[in-house]
């Protein structure tokens, strides 16, 4: 078992004070967006046997069991994160596994540099999320009914906005939101940023459930992304509810603190809310265009305490523990490998105590004991 020394990623829509409220230490003042736990390249966890993706690269099998080794390959197949949103995130969409791996080769092929700023392909893999609400978290997700969404807009009164309403009263549904967004995302930039300022002042005055788009365009002047959020389906966590978030899911995260666990990819196609480049045609190729309710998890009991929340992929799991005082040992020990994070009290794994925001890896096959007090999230692999 190894403690993890994590890094905290600056990102300027970080909140400035919930991560350090977590881990009981002074704010900086400068935003603390994302604290990562794993083996990514980019910012790998660090132990006292060095970082984790040393130690993963040099004997895979001894740290992650042959089991995910077979199923995916010498590497970490999950990322996990606490995640602080201060300011709304880009909205975005992910790709499946077949998308990711044709178009991380034709970039390839095209000899796209990886960090080229119009490289949409980071890698050739496909990122679903789960997100699990530490405080009142706020999003959007998926579409909403193409109908609620005229209605929405309708409201605002601006005229630009009414040949949008007139496309979201057609059918099928499908077509429908595809060719509101096609049209957002490529219309004159110039006219959009004059309909975006009119729609975000009629939001602010209406208030109630349109002061969201308000604060968005006051975050993202001009970005037709304010428009397309108002397709989407806003959704309220509270503590312990989590989300989804597979292939082809428009999403943006506006509010609040949870952990986040994801697939080990960087694989995002941007629908707006950033200034970063947007691939349109990939983009339109990728999202699902299908009116959805959001599935709002909340994690299902075991006998052991062991509170999961059921996903359809296997690169990873999360589950929790709520841990009472006095509460039983309870024995974790398992063939894939494991990341453990305290979230609340002071609990043991093994021979660590952890304080809030603090973590441990544990390799496939490493005796675990979790004992102690407080809420410890848990995240391993299914294979």
């Amino acid at each position: 078992m190894d403690r993890l020394v994590n890094t905290v990623r600056p990102y300027a829509w970080g909140s400035t004070t919930a991560i350090p409220e977590l881990l009981g230490i002074a704010p900086t003042g400068e935003p603390q967006a994302e604290m990562w736990m794993g083996a990514h390249p980019g910012a790998p966890s660090l132990t006292a046997r060095g970082s984790l993706h040393e130690l993963i690269d040099a004997d895979p099998v001894r740290e992650l069991g042959e089991r995910s080794v077979e199923k995916f390959g010498p590497r970490l197949p999950f990322l996990l994160k606490v995640l602080a949103a201060g300011a709304p995130l880009s909205l975005q969409a992910h790709p499946d596994l077949a998308q990711a791996r044709a178009g991380y080769a034709a970039e390839e092929v095209a000899g796209i540099p990886i960090d080229a700023p119009h490289r949409t392909y980071k890698d050739a893999n496909h990122k679903p999320e789960l997100i699990c609400a530490l405080t009142p978290f706020d999003g959007l997700c998926g579409f909403r009914a193409p109908t609620e969404a005229a209605d929405a807009i309708a409201a605002l009164g601006v005229d630009s906005l009414k040949p949008y309403v007139d496309l979201l009263h057609a059918h099928p549904e499908e077509a429908a939101l595809r060719e509101v967004l096609t049209a957002l995302l490529t219309a004159d930039p110039e006219e959009t940023a004059h309909t975006v300022a009119e729609a975000a002042a009629a939001a602010d005055r209406l208030g109630g459930d349109h002061a969201a788009y308000a604060n968005l365009a006051h975050h993202f002047p001009g970005d037709p992304g304010v428009l397309a959020a108002m397709l989407l389906n806003r959704v309220r966590l509270q503590p312990g509810e989590a989300l989804y978030l597979g292939a082809g899911v428009p999403h943006a995260y506006l509010d609040g603190l949870g952990v986040e666990i994801m697939a080990n990819s960087d694989n995002v196609l941007r629908c707006g809310l950033t200034p970063k480049h947007i691939d349109v045609p990939e983009l339109l190729r990728v999202v699902r265009f299908e009116p959805t309710d959001p599935n709002v998890l909340r994690p299902e009991a075991s006998p052991t305490g062991e509170e999961v929340y059921d996903t359809p992929i296997d690169e990873f799991r999360l589950s929790r523990f709520v841990r009472p005082e006095g509460a039983a040992p309870t024995e974790l020990t398992s063939p894939t490998p494991q990341i453990l994070l305290a979230v609340a009290g002071r609990p043991t794994a093994g021979e660590a105590t952890l304080a809030a925001g603090e973590s441990v890896f544990v390799p496939a096959g490493e005796p675990i004991e979790l004992a102690g007090t407080g809420t410890v999230f848990r995240a391993t692999v299914v294979a």
